[in-house]
């Protein structure tokens, strides 16, 4: 199935995890992939070996904190590709404490990555999306619906990230634009690993959603037929932990 040749896929945090997956499904289904993410060196590796698919993809190196670094992203983008027809937002940023001991920096840290910096590229890209074929897909959490105790940052700026999603799928459904988002459980990535290491629980990644499997069902989603819209999945691990 190549159903995006000829498209171009933006995909932030693509250094690792399910950001890293989407680029190698993408790229696998032919799509153009600029793959945004602060380690250069892992994206450059991803970027040899999509190659193999899609010789036009592309990494950059941006941190999503600083304003001037998004802004050149795109910008670059812009130059290398004129058009946006897939944005994936999986880039984001975790950390635990209650809510009697967290430092409310650490709420700000997760608020810039986790909310304004979808909100901001968002923004900035949506002159130069394509309106036949776009879509803009968010890696969410499962935390969004269900939040959790000693995660109230983290919970919070997760159900912050759903409201701009769905306030974004109203303001874009009538251009064309289609807007998904992805409720992931624990799945086997870095960030999982130290989630688990800060819990006390031994990181089992057998018993965990793989990032290609949410790849994939992102990529499926994608893929639906033009007169419908799929907005949300949530996917969770076969067996409770």
């Amino acid at each position: 199935m190549n159903a995006f040749k000829n498209q171009v896929a933006v995909v932030t945090g693509a250094s690792s995890g399910i950001g890293k997956a989407c680029s190698y499904a993408l790229a696998k289904q032919f799509a153009s992939v600029c793959m945004l993410g602060r380690n250069i060196n892992e994206l450059k590796i991803i970027e040899n070996k999509v190659s193999e698919y899609s010789p036009s993809s592309k990494a950059v190196q941006v941190d999503l904190f600083n304003d001037s670094e998004i802004h050149e992203s795109i910008e670059f983008i812009k130059r290398e590709y004129g058009k946006v027809h897939i944005l994936v937002h999986s880039a984001g940023l975790y950390s635990t404490g209650s809510i009697a001991d967290a430092p409310v920096q650490d709420f700000d840290n997760q608020y810039k990555i986790n909310v304004r910096a979808p909100y901001l590229l968002t923004q900035k890209m949506l002159p130069i999306f394509d309106r036949e074929h776009g879509q803009i897909a968010f890696i969410n959490s499962t935390v969004a619906m269900n939040a959790k105790k000693n995660l109230s940052q983290y919970c919070a700026t997760k159900s912050a990230l759903k409201a701009l999603t769905d306030s974004l799928r109203q303001e874009v459904n009538a251009e064309g634009i289609r807007v998904l988002t992805v409720y992931p459980g624990r799945t086997a990535t870095p960030m999982q690993e130290d989630v688990c290491k800060r819990e006390g629980v031994a990181f089992n990644p057998d018993a965990m959603i793989q990032p290609a499997h949410v790849a994939d069902i992102l990529v499926s989603a994608l893929h639906t037929p033009r007169d419908a819209e799929i907005t949300d999945i949530t996917v969770r691990p076969m067996k409770a932990m």
